[in-house]
């Protein structure tokens, strides 16, 4: 079983990669951004408390989180594997989920980090923000507090990862088949 983290800041392509990813190597796509969305979407109290503190640019709670990905792992026993998008952001919850996963009897394989400069992140979440109308992409303040919030908390889960060997940085930059080329290239090398 190949289990993948794929990492970055807001913005580095973590959901359109992450899709691709799942349909080469038929692995689940868990996208705890997408299953926040729903929960805002369908008007529920969770997703009432989940749209105030993304909307100011902060992260959800680590328990409500880790709540929501364990019952996703369980509503697939058959998966050939994982691609964790958007989850663990923080080294809590990076050992929650090796918990998690080590209760299975499953294990993280890697975590790949997207690289993509900041420059590059706020111009692709204002646009992403134009298109799709998403408020925490659509406020230049609100997209430079997510990523100092990244810098700051999310990316230091690469030195939990580097010192398990399991840290992968791929460049993020290029075309969406040039970064997905990259990525195939390097989840291969996990693949049994």
């Amino acid at each position: 079983m190949v289990n993948i983290i794929l990492f970055g800041a807001p913005g580095a392509g973590k959901g359109t990669q992450a899709l691709l990813l799942a349909e080469k190597f038929e692995l689940t796509h868990l996208s705890t951004g997408e299953m926040l969305r729903n929960e805002i979407d369908s008007g529920s109290w969770l997703g009432q408390q989940a749209k105030s503190i993304i909307t100011r640019g902060e992260l959800v709670s680590d328990e409500l989180v880790i709540d929501m990905i364990g019952d996703q792992i369980t509503r697939h026993p058959h998966a050939k594997g994982f691609i964790f998008d958007g989850f663990p952001r923080t080294q809590v919850q990076a050992r929650e989920l090796d918990r998690l996963l080590q209760e299975k009897n499953m294990q993280i394989t890697a975590l790949i980090e997207l690289e993509v400069d900041t420059n590059e992140l706020t111009c692709r979440l204002l646009k992403r923000g134009e298109s799709s109308g998403r408020s925490d992409d659509s406020s230049i303040e609100v997209i430079k507090k997510r990523i100092e919030v990244y810098n700051r908390q999310t990316a230091s889960i690469i030195g939990y990862y580097q010192t398990q060997n399991k840290y992968f940085p791929v460049n993020g930059l290029g075309s969406i088949k040039d970064i997905s080329e990259r990525l195939n290239k390097q989840v291969r090398h996990f693949l049994p």
